[in-house]
């Protein structure tokens, strides 16, 4: 149950960052919103809870299992990418590369997930 609520709002997530991307390149009055600044706050928040609830309730230690390890530093490289995206780049082009660099993370983190196969390892 917990890995396709985690899913779920993975897939929730992805796609309230690609709307405020897009929002971003359109300079809408849209990003205003209430809804836009909390919601993806309390989604991100729900899925990491239930990833640590997760690895938790599997005794999966990152330290030991390298692949969740670098699952992890991936999600820090992908917030820091998503807030440059949104928050720090100064031109349309620097967005859209922030944003390519974002997704690169993302896909770096479901091949982890999916495989559980780290990228970096001594093998």
């Amino acid at each position: 149950m917990f890995k396709h609520l985690h899913m779920t709002l993975a897939v929730i997530s992805i796609s309230l960052f690609t709307l405020r991307f897009i929002w971003t390149l359109a300079h809408s009055a849209k990003l205003q919103a209430k809804w836009v600044k909390i919601t993806p706050h309390i989604v991100d928040t729900f899925l990491l809870a239930i990833g640590v609830i997760m690895a938790v309730q599997y005794a999966i230690n990152p330290l030991e299992q390298l692949w969740l390890g670098e699952k992890i530093l991936a999600v820090f490289a992908y917030i820091f990418t998503g807030y440059y995206t949104l928050k720090l780049a100064r031109n349309k082009t620097m967005q859209i590369i922030g944003y390519l660099g974002a997704m690169g993370w993302i896909m770096l983190i479901v091949r982890l997930a999916m495989t559980r196969e780290p990228l970096f390892s001594n093998k």
